[in-house]
């Protein structure tokens, strides 16, 4: 009976700490009143005043105040400012106790680059929510492993004087900054493989998801859903990143995929011979988890926000299908 008794025990001692371990951090939502940082880790933004000036009256309608990173319109070759620089800036924000949240300009390419640079030890005290996509991929997978969960939205360049036009985004958008339910019915596709899962959300962009393979901010899938969108890529490109995945295991203990938008498939002399949605079901033919396509994110104009490291109750049907973050 003792040793039944302390078998029970360490059992709840080990399960506790196994799920303070796997538990999020949930950074608080914003309210009026709150301050947003915008930063640029990427690429730099050569006449962009206009976009940034677009988002510092979007978030003041919100009743938020807006500070703008010092380097944010730096140039260096590529850049927004040295890597240095752009690292400064980002790591000013998150060392800030008064930034409830970052949002990344732009996109591009460049954060990978400055991403070892960056120290979480004080955003772990008063975390924040960090908001981009694309590029911005490389600052979701840290995240992640840091622990946190993190907003894959529209950035700031993402913006257009038609603000109907991008309704939906900046609705989404909202909802997930300020902690409103977030939801998703999506119109059913042939090619979705039906089935429901239910896991924690992570991925982000192709490019940058077989980018970080091999290094410390490689995700772990297991047990969770992945979610990737791409553009400008040949359909080989995005199978072999694809077969990259595969043979590091991002597919074994997958729980769901979710595809977003793959769009401005380039035109190879030999053509493929399949669509893109065959060329993805031929890569996870083998594993027994639902596939949802034609999700609304990624570079095309329909861009709606998810949150990383939430968990996610995902049903794919061949009519319709839903996507359901937990609040």
């Amino acid at each position: 009976m003792i040793k039944h008794s302390l078998f029970l025990f360490l059992f709840c001692i080990i399960t506790i700490e196994s799920y303070a371990q796997n538990k999020m951090i949930k950074p608080d939502y914003l309210k009026a009143g709150d301050t947003v940082s915008i930063v640029a880790p990427s690429g730099l933004l050569n006449h962009r005043e206009k976009e940034i000036n677009l988002a510092k009256d979007l978030l003041k309608s919100w009743g938020l105040h807006v500070v703008i990173g010092q380097h944010v319109f730096n140039k260096s070759g590529h850049f927004a400012g040295t890597d240095e620089q752009r690292a400064e800036d980002f790591q000013n924000a998150l060392d800030s106790p008064n930034i409830k949240a970052i949002w990344c300009a732009r996109g591009g390419y460049g954060t990978v680059r400055m991403i070892d640079k960056l120290d979480y030890t004080t955003f772990k005290q008063n975390p924040k929510w960090i908001i981009g996509y694309s590029d911005i991929t490389s600052i979701h997978n840290q995240l992640n492993i840091v622990g946190s969960e993190s907003i894959h939205a529209i950035m700031c360049t993402s913006l257009t004087e038609d603000i109907k036009a991008i309704e939906d985004n900046l609705t989404s958008f909202k909802s997930a900054l300020f902690g409103d339910d977030l939801s998703y019915a999506i119109n059913g596709g042939k090619h979705n493989k039906t089935g429901s899962a239910s896991g924690p959300l992570v991925g982000g962009n192709l490019t940058l998801l077989h980018t970080m393979l091999g290094s410390k901010t490689s995700i772990d899938t297991d047990g969770k859903i992945l979610f990737f969108e791409e553009i400008g890529e040949y359909a080989y490109h995005i199978d072999r990143m694809l077969q990259s995945l595969k043979r590091a295991g991002y597919f074994e203990n997958c729980k769901g995929l979710v595809v977003g938008s793959i769009s401005k498939v380039r035109k190879n002399t030999t053509p493929w011979g399949k669509s893109i949605q065959q060329l993805i079901l031929d890569v996870v033919a083998e594993y027994d988890f639902p596939v949802l396509f034609n999700f609304p994110a990624g570079h095309d104009t329909d861009n709606r926000a998810m949150i990383f490291g939430r968990t996610v109750n995902l049903t794919v049907g061949k009519g319709q299908s839903t996507v359901v973050f937990e609040n």
